[in-house]
């Protein structure tokens, strides 16, 4: 079945500004540019990783789990719910998530010995194997996506960038959530 393609993606990034531009008289163009440039590259780049994590047999939504797990550090465990929480995602497509990693052996969950109570999600060996070989593949991705660009062209986008994130979050601190947490 062929997906469906994007509306923006059937017109260059410089018919559809002219576009919007004809039926929208107040729109800036510069920043349409950036915000139109910003959103098809996001969609690109999902592509790419989704591909990448296809060929290590892990779907994005898993390497989402993984990278979470890295990033809390050794022993690389979480619970659940801390889990769920720093992914947006609700209890129970957590609990499907991590069901369908432990099967694939990604991850581990077992009872906290010091709290019976308590539920732990620990990265696997081969859950880690998975991560750092995904960071390879990123790695060449990312650097071949801004090879056109000077090292100070970098650091120059990157702060920028980085500086209209940090707006994002403080005038929308709640949109790292579920989307249903918006509505």
């Amino acid at each position: 079945m062929a997906e469906t393609p994007d509306p923006d993606d059937l017109l260059s990034l410089e018919e559809q500004i002219a576009a919007y531009q004809r039926e929208f008289q107040g729109l800036d163009p510069q920043v349409e540019q950036v915000v139109s440039a910003l959103s098809r590259l996001t969609r690109r780049m999902n592509v790419a990783y989704g591909r990448q994590s296809a060929t290590l047999g892990i779907s994005n939504s898993e390497w989402e789990v993984l990278k979470v797990l890295v990033l809390s550090g050794a022993p690389y465990r979480l619970g659940p719910g801390d889990l769920a929480k720093r992914l947006g995602l609700t209890p129970a497509a957590m609990t499907h998530r991590i069901d369908r990693m432990v099967n694939e052996g990604l991850v581990t969950r077992e009872r906290d010995a010091d709290n019976r109570v308590r539920v732990i999600v620990e990265l696997t060996p081969d859950g880690r194997e998975k991560w750092v070989e995904a960071m390879r593949q990123a790695t060449v991705f990312e650097a071949d996506l801004l090879q056109d660009l000077s090292s100070e062209e970098r650091g120059a986008l990157g702060e920028m960038l980085t500086r209209v994130l940090r707006r994002v979050e403080e005038d929308q601190p709640d949109a790292e959530g579920r989307l249903s947490d918006l509505d």
